[in-house]
């Protein structure tokens, strides 16, 4: 079977999702600079709009939490070349902390709303034989660890969805890909929370987020993960022996940190 061939960024239409967070905002201007016509989605009009003039592209809000939200978005969009799918919602806690809908919240925003937008953009796409569809994911879906079963199971499912998808689409030339950022400084769920970690544990920034999902979609790479060494070591192991990775996390102190996680955002919900 013949290569794919890849999306140029510079001219493309690109529908980003989650745009007014932190890793969204980087994400947009970081496409923004590769040349993309950037049509951007959030729920919070007042970061919104500005962000759109200061990138030249288009704001369009909506909550994904709202499920005809995703074919109202297709409808105001248009025809799009590249989706960068990066809305989410924190998860992290103890599964009988969180009611009934704050459940269904985390897997409208974090599963369900990625999955339908991957099925009405990508049947265009298939049509036109061109685009890629990119889901910013987390080392969660690759690794489980205590305290984070509602997110791990959203990350978990999004990851198997797109290794899939990525088959499925292939005959009609349209990319999948996924980037698995780890602890991210500076912006995002693990910096908003307050949490700090163990000497040793390392950082990536908002801009490596931003310059994996570049990669992911020029070079049309299945998977990329925007974390230290020991990190993607211990997501790799987590695949291939989940209750060694599990003690492996026990003694880096993950329950610590996973704790920290789940209070910050405690706070915020």
């Amino acid at each position: 079977m013949p290569k794919l061939s890849t999306v140029e960024l510079p001219g493309a239409k690109t529908l980003l999702t989650g745009a007014t967070g932190g890793i969204g905002r980087t994400l947009a201007r970081t496409l923004a600079a590769r040349g993309a016509d950037l049509v951007l989605t959030g729920r919070r009009v007042e970061l919104l709009e500005p962000l759109a003039a200061e990138v030249g592209g288009r704001a369009v809000p909506a909550d994904l939490t709202d499920r005809g939200a995703v074919e109202e978005l297709l409808a105001a969009a248009g025809e799009i070349d590249v989706v960068v799918a990066n809305a989410a919602l924190p998860a992290t806690g103890l599964l009988a902390d969180y009611s009934i809908d704050e459940v269904d919240r985390a897997l409208e925003v974090n599963l369900r709303a990625p999955v339908v937008m991957a099925k009405l953009f990508a049947s265009r796409m298939m049509a036109r034989r061109r685009g890629h569809l990119v889901f910013i994911s987390s080392l969660s879906g690759k690794t489980a660890s205590g305290q984070a079963s509602l997110y791990n199971a959203t990350k978990f499912g999004l990851r198997g969805f797109a290794l899939a998808l990525r088959e499925d689409l292939r005959p009609f030339n349209v990319g999948v890909s996924s980037v698995f950022p780890g602890y991210i400084s500076d912006a995002g769920m693990f910096a908003d929370s307050g949490a700090t970690l163990p000497f040793g544990v390392g950082t990536r920034t908002p801009d490596d987020v931003a310059r994996a999902t570049v990669r992911a979609i020029e070079r049309n790479l299945a998977e990329i993960d925007v974390a230290p060494f020991g990190l993607r070591l211990t997501a790799l192991l987590g695949g291939i022996a989940p209750g060694v990775a599990a003690a492996v996390q026990r003694r880096l102190g993950a329950e610590a940190i996973t704790e920290q996680l789940a209070e910050g955002q405690r706070a915020k919900r």
